[in-house]
């Protein structure tokens, strides 16, 4: 099993979840970050003084998946999150060595 950890623009969240779906990739965990990396941030005025913010809002995306679906799912969120620009995101693969279903307490793939 490997975790999928990805960093995306917070527009392309609902398209990211509806291809994960379209592809039966289901249980992910969602949460709204801060970050910065390349893309820098912007200038803002506020109440007539320049202000450089130097973190941007951004989607985390957890996942965890089949060895043999790992491919296919970073690929799906490629497809659909990359926009060519700076800021598009990362995606962080980790090993899992195990997934236990507490309702049922199914092990390995199965709890997936």
């Amino acid at each position: 099993m490997k975790k999928i950890e990805t960093i995306i623009r917070p527009e392309k969240l609902e398209p990211v979840k509806e291809a994960l779906n379209a592809i039966h990739i289901n249980g992910i965990t969602i949460s709204p970050v801060m970050g910065c990396g390349n893309q820098l941030g912007w200038k803002e005025t506020v109440r007539g003084s320049d202000t450089v913010l130097t973190v941007l809002p951004k989607m985390k995306l957890e996942l965890i998946v089949a060895d043999d679906r790992l491919e296919e799912t970073i690929q799906t969120i490629i497809s659909v999150a990359q926009t060519g620009e700076v800021g598009d995101g990362k995606i962080f693969v980790s090993e899992i060595s195990d997934c236990i279903r507490i309702r049922t307490a199914e092990r390995g793939d199965k709890a997936l």
